[in-house]
């Protein structure tokens, strides 16, 4: 089996010690951004599995609304991501 050559890592190991891999990383052509796969893009970006520059392109996000995802994980975790939890945690 032969593996095509990439620049970046083809899997990290974060904190708590669960592996990513770029199969973690949700499809190109996603349309509804759950709190699931919105967390996974910010792993990514985190642990170096993928270039923030390459997020933004991949999936047709704006700075600030990627920086909004770091900001609601970092202050109040994964749940801070969900649509329903959008009053709760994210006070003006």
């Amino acid at each position: 089996m032969f593996l095509k050559k990439v620049e970046r890592p083809r899997t990290v190991t974060m904190a708590d010690g669960q592996v990513l891999t770029q199969a973690d990383l949700p499809p190109v052509n996603t349309r509804r951004w759950v709190a699931s796969r919105k967390a996974a893009v910010v792993r990514g970006v985190l642990y170096g599995l993928i270039s923030q520059s390459e997020a933004l392109e991949r999936y047709g996000l704006s700075e600030e609304e990627f920086s909004e995802w770091v900001t609601a994980v970092s202050i109040h975790g994964v749940e801070a991501l969900k649509a329903t939890a959008l009053q709760k945690y994210r006070q003006p």
